[in-house]
């Protein structure tokens, strides 16, 4: 063999070998991500299991973001999903509305022509849902003969659903024949609400008159109307009460209000079919208080109060612990807040009166009709007053709902 060829012979072998050590040494720069050489085709592509993150960079969120539960969206959010900026202006209400991509909503010119006597509709929904994005309006403010049908209460036990309780409500409905308001209120274009809470700070006040000037006033378990009409008014549309808080003396009751059911448990739906059957009262052992064992309405004036507004206002609203949808150490929400949310989804003005606690004050009274003072509240094991308060004050000062004693 010549020597040219012996020379070629040993080189070949060894540039193939060089030329696939550098090719894969280009390889191997591509797929961890370093910036390729200027000769590398930008056409080629390559799967790769297993790539390098890339550093995260916060920016400013997209117009049309959705906010899930809880979220927190830049500076625009809060943690339950309240817009930060809640001034209780329209214009600047709406505009927020509008710098999130979404489609605003005109209160301004909606509603500021309106001269403060006329009733507004869907006042309070349009700005429950400038203020909170999430908020759908439609939810019936009592259970009815297709009450198995509604999905968001349907699987959770009481307080916050009907779950293990539908043969004795399906019993219930049966009787009472009525699932709604009066068809007087229930023909009213526009309605306005008033929630008359239990506090002190509703004494000495006299807006007796001006609470009765709404449509709809609602009271709360067995706060007096009698005897303190100077202060909380006359009139009662409907009261809303549990088994330990219902009036316990018949004569104190007021013609012509619905008796309204809230359940905390599922021995409270046994209570309520006894009251509506006349049936003996047993089984009160596991009742925290007493209870009244008589209650001087017909069925056709009692209904039972949607538990979508107690489940809505401890984990949307206020932000208190799930428990897996169990009742809880400070997961469920006073009877009040239920009915402001109640009001929110029925009704097209809110307005409250006699709620909030000044603990500033312990020689005030705890409610308007005994002595019991402020100092008197221990902590609850069952609420988390804190944190309800802070919802309520979102309302307040973005004008969703008006506070005539202004305790909130």
């Amino acid at each position: 063999m010549k020597a040219t060829h012996k020379l070629l012979f040993v080189l070949c072998p060894m540039l193939v070998l060089v030329f696939i050590y550098y090719s894969s040494g280009k390889l191997h720069l591509h797929v961890w991500g370093q910036k390729p050489h200027v000769d590398v085709e930008p056409t080629v592509s390559l799967t790769v299991t297993k790539a390098k993150p890339k550093p995260k960079v916060t920016t400013e969120p997209e117009p049309e973001a959705v906010v899930s539960e809880g979220q927190v969206v830049g500076s625009v959010y809060d943690q339950q999903g309240f817009v930060l900026k809640l001034d209780g202006k329209l214009d600047s209400l709406a505009s927020s509305r509008s710098h999130l991509g979404k489609r605003p909503v005109d209160l301004v010119y909606k509603y500021d022509n309106l001269s403060s006597e006329s009733c507004k509709p869907g006042y309070a929904a349009a700005k429950m849902s400038a203020v909170y994005p999430k908020f759908v309006k439609p939810a019936p403010m009592f259970l009815d003969r297709n009450f198995k049908r509604l999905g968001k209460v349907s699987s959770f036990l009481p307080p916050f659903g009907f779950k293990t309780q539908e043969r004795i409500i399906d019993t219930i409905l049966s009787v009472t024949k009525n699932y709604g308001l009066s068809p007087e209120l229930e023909s009213l274009s526009c309605k306005r609400c008033i929630i008359v809470g239990n506090g002190g700070i509703l004494a000495n006040k006299s807006l007796g008159s001006r609470i009765d000037e709404y449509d709809i006033v609602v009271r709360l378990n067995e706060a007096p109307v009698s005897g303190y009409t100077r202060d909380v008014g006359t009139k009662t549309t409907m009261r809303i009460t549990y088994p330990e808080g219902a009036i316990q003396k018949p004569e104190r009751y007021e013609k012509d209000s619905l008796f309204v059911f809230s359940a905390f448990k599922p021995l409270d739906f046994k209570w309520l079919r006894q009251m509506i059957f006349r049936e003996k009262l047993q089984g009160t052992e596991g009742f925290w208080k007493s209870v009244a064992r008589y209650v001087p309405r017909e069925p056709s004036e009692m209904r039972i109060l949607n538990p979508y507004f107690i489940q809505e206002a401890a984990f949307q609203f206020i932000g208190l612990p799930l428990n897996n949808g169990l009742m809880g150490k400070g997961n469920i929400p006073t009877l009040g807040t239920v009915a402001i949310t109640m009001a929110l989804h029925n009704c097209d003005e809110v307005a409250v009166a006699g709620f909030g606690y000044d603990m500033n004050t312990p020689h005030a009274p705890l409610h308007y009709y005994e002595t019991v003072k402020m100092s008197a509240i221990k902590e609850s094991w069952t609420h988390n007053i804190s944190k309800e308060k802070e919802f309520l004050q979102k309302l307040v000062k973005a004008n969703v709902i008006t506070d005539l004693t202004k305790g909130i």
